[in-house]
């Protein structure tokens, strides 16, 4: 069953967490990642995108910037900015949002479990992404982002977790978007024994969010074994830092379209097509779609209401997606939008923005906007369970793990 195991972590000292912790690297163009930087140059992105120590001119992918992410991270270690424990510990890590609570553990996780596919995947890898976060890890010799998995509640990690968050925090720490973070740390022995034991209990762990982080830290985890030949599966290498949520505990939130024409038709000819295939009424006012199989549509500064008919719901894990009906049912035959991960006529708007940003997009270089119902986790869990895999952009996660609260060294 699943090998989660506690570790020795090396973290932020006292007083340094609040400063060092970044958001997750991917979320920052380059120029938006230097101007973080250059506002607070003890950020953690200093090392996660290293660019931002060179001019524009250098490539973000060339050899120097990885080794500088390397120098940077064991000099802050060895002037006290990083400590590391004595012994493996689990961590909790304790987010909240708008006054909502989620709370994971912070392990690590087995590369082997990844390759079995005990840990299972809703979404391809695309080699490019992989490829920068192989070089980084391999050249930082640490991973230094967290893996954000899920797994089905259980009642003896729940109640280990409470008795953790009794104590004093690590780190109490508002991030600039309001999140706030703490962390405990657990080191009973009998704590420890109990989480390892009940995580092999457990039949499968999921991927929430991450792919290419979990796929770039196994492959130099595979690439360290050809070069250790008689490794025992011990090594540091074997492991990839995660943070596992329970599955009650986690929001999904919406992940919404943008096209930017309508393939040549007027707008009351698409809504036209629209009411043909979907049930359709009008709204007084924005709003979001309230169930599954409702999808919320801007065109022509007036927002709509399309319900899926009952004809063309399906319990099909993948296609029977809210995401998957409006790609197969308009998108696709009506918009000509045949592979929406490469067509640069559609855009995606994650729901932390809200509908003000699907409206001031239409407003301003689209055509019509799409507002959709959350994909749910227990929808995630399905097409995981089923090996398959979900439609570009079907989830966003909120709130985002932080970077440079937790290093695992291989």
């Amino acid at each position: 069953m699943a090998d989660i195991r506690p570790f020795l972590c090396i973290r932020p000292a006292k007083g340094k967490a609040a400063k060092i912790a970044a958001l997750p690297y991917d979320v920052y163009n380059r120029r938006e990642a230097r101007e973080v930087v250059e506002q607070n140059p003890d950020s953690f992105l200093k090392i996660d995108r290293a660019e931002t120590q060179f001019a524009d001119s250098i490539d973000i992918y060339d050899k120097k910037v990885y080794q500088k992410a390397h120098d940077i991270l064991w000099e802050m270690v060895k002037q006290g900015d990083f400590i590391q424990e004595e012994s493996p510990c689990y961590y909790v890590y304790e987010l909240t949002m708008e006054g909502r609570v989620q709370t994971g553990i912070v392990a690590c996780a087995s590369i082997d479990d990844y390759v079995s596919g005990r840990i299972k995947k809703h979404e391809n890898t695309r080699a490019e992404k992989e490829q920068d976060r192989i070089c980084h890890v391999d050249a930082c010799n640490a991973q230094t982002g967290p893996i954000f998995l899920a797994y089905r509640a259980n009642a003896v990690i729940r109640a280990a977790v409470s008795r953790a968050k009794e104590g004093e925090a690590l780190y109490d720490f508002v991030s600039e978007d309001g999140i706030r973070h703490r962390v405990f740390c657990i080191r009973d022995q009998e704590d420890i024994d109990s989480i390892c034991a009940s995580f092999g209990q457990i039949g499968e762990i999921y991927i929430a969010d991450g792919h290419h982080r979990a796929a770039s830290a196994v492959k130099v985890g595979l690439m360290r074994r050809k070069e250790h030949p008689s490794y025992t599966g011990n090594e540091e290498f074997n492991y990839f830092l995660s943070v596992l949520f329970p599955d009650e505990e986690l929001m999904i939130m919406d992940y919404n379209r943008v096209v930017k024409d309508l393939g040549g038709a007027t707008e009351q000819d698409f809504l036209e097509k629209v009411r043909r295939i979907f049930e359709v009424s009008e709204l007084d006012e924005a709003k979001k779609p309230q169930e599954k199989g409702q999808i919320s549509m801007y065109l022509a500064k007036k927002w709509y209401c399309l319900k899926v008919k009952a004809q063309d719901q399906t319990q099909d894990p993948v296609a029977g997606l809210d995401v998957s009906l409006l790609q197969s049912l308009l998108l696709d035959p009506e918009l000509g939008i045949f592979d929406p991960k490469t067509d640069a006529r559609i855009d995606f708007v994650g729901g932390i923005r809200g509908l003000e940003e699907l409206e001031r997009r239409v407003n301003e270089d689209c055509a019509v906007a799409f507002a959709m119902y959350p994909t749910s986790i227990e929808e995630l869990f399905a097409v995981a369970d089923a090996g398959r895999l979900m439609p570009p952009k079907s989830t966003w996660f909120e709130p985002k793990l932080r970077s440079g609260l937790f290093i695992h060294e291989i």
